[in-house]
């Protein structure tokens, strides 16, 4: 979903997704329509005899409704800058914090291996969403029993917060208490099979989690698959990230002699012909052995086609290209390409072309190392790094 920043925190990116926009209204209006049942809730809960009438009176509760919902993730934003806080302690950079349909995520721009910096991290949203449980609590309290709708504010803010903390502990990874797990569990293992262990833990928990949704919350279901996901993602990247370590792009990469390249002026619908007698769907483009371009499917989709004929190479090709280094790491390879939507690289150095990456060569790799246990000739560790101490 497309997102926009609305702000800076310590020089972080604070983003609202679309999602977000879509489901405040929508919680607003469900809190709106329960003030009752959560004043009943409260009183029984925290003992403040808040009184219902005026709560329910008019157009209250539609207020109290939106002031709740903006409460409630003011603090799931406070819980995310708790872990960006930890996070650079350690020295890890934020790239943004997004608040979303399902609360809010930090994105780290590096994954920690230490086992003691991802348990620090990872315990200190849920220590923040305490300490907001607590002074809203305090707050309730504080205030005078005239201020009703303060209170009813303070008091849902309290109860929330400490359940958003008892939850995130639970051990769905990729949710903190999954983090919590899989930093132990690297005390006495590799980081890749504390994640593939934590990983299997998070998405049994995602099934079991998804199974009460459909008895009871759809957004329990939202939740169950975002953990299932995000575990699956978690456990490949960090295999791979274990896997090719100490592997270069031009380790892997489909060397220069063997790339099939065209040139400027082929017409469109000879590229496309040889797209299909050739089945590739990018080529480097080439003028006076010069690298000038790349061209793709997709930029040859463009031109009608009637005047693919008119239409030459260099009309169509991208000149803005996407390169790396032989000496890269496949990792960083293989990001740049995740986060640019490309499924190649161009693999230059001093300006010359010496060779592609795709992902389908990363792939390939992969199960190589995998299968052999071996990186080209160098013993690899199938388990992952191991846990630094």
């Amino acid at each position: 979903m497309p997102s926009f920043t609305v702000g800076r925190v310590s020089g972080i990116p604070i983003r609202v997704d679309l999602t977000f926009l879509l489901i405040l209204p929508i919680l607003a209006w469900l809190i709106g329509g329960q003030v009752g049942l959560w004043v009943d809730n409260l009183n029984a809960l925290w003992q403040v005899n808040l009184d219902p009438a005026p709560l329910t009176d008019g157009n209250t509760p539609l207020v109290l409704g939106l002031v709740a919902a903006l409460g409630l993730f003011g603090g799931v934003l406070l819980h995310e800058l708790g872990h960006a806080a930890v996070a650079m302690r350690y020295g890890f950079p934020i790239e943004s914090i997004t608040l979303w349909i399902l609360g809010g995520i930090a994105q780290l721009t590096e994954q920690p291996e230490d086992w003691r910096q991802e348990l620090f991290i990872a315990v200190a949203g849920p220590v923040v969403s305490l300490a907001v449980g607590a002074a809203s609590y305090l707050a309730l309290v504080a205030l005078p029993a005239s201020a009703d709708m303060a209170r009813f504010v303070f008091g849902y803010l309290a109860l929330m917060n400490v359940a958003l903390a008892a939850f995130n502990m639970l051990p769905g990874f990729p949710m903190d208490g999954g983090r919590v797990l899989r930093a132990l569990l690297a005390r006495k293992r590799p980081f890749a099979r504390a994640t593939q262990i934590a990983a299997e833990v998070g998405k049994l928990f995602a099934i079991l989690l998804g199974i009460v949704g459909l008895f009871s919350n759809f957004f329990l279901i939202l939740i169950a698959l975002f953990i299932y996901v995000g575990a699956s993602g978690e456990a490949q990247r960090t295999a791979m990230n274990a896997a090719f370590e100490n592997v270069a792009v031009g380790d892997i990469m489909t060397p220069a002699t063997e790339v099939q390249t065209v040139t400027t002026d082929e017409t469109v619908a000879d590229l496309i012909g040889r797209m299909f007698r050739e089945r590739h769907t990018g080529y480097p483009v080439m003028q006076n052995g010069r690298l000038v371009g790349m061209v793709t499917l997709e930029d040859a989709r463009e031109v009608d086609e009637v005047e693919r004929e008119a239409f030459r190479v260099e009309d169509v090709m991208t000149r803005d290209l996407l390169t790396v280094k032989r000496e890269s790491n496949v990792m960083e390879a293989f990001e740049s390409m995740q986060a640019n939507g490309v499924g190649r690289l161009l693999v230059v150095d001093d300006g010359e072309l010496v060779g592609l990456l795709t992902r389908t060569d990363i792939m390939t790799a992969l199960d190589v190392i995998r299968d052999t246990g071996t990186a080209f000739g160098v013993p690899s560790e199938p388990e992952g790094v191991p846990g630094r101490s």
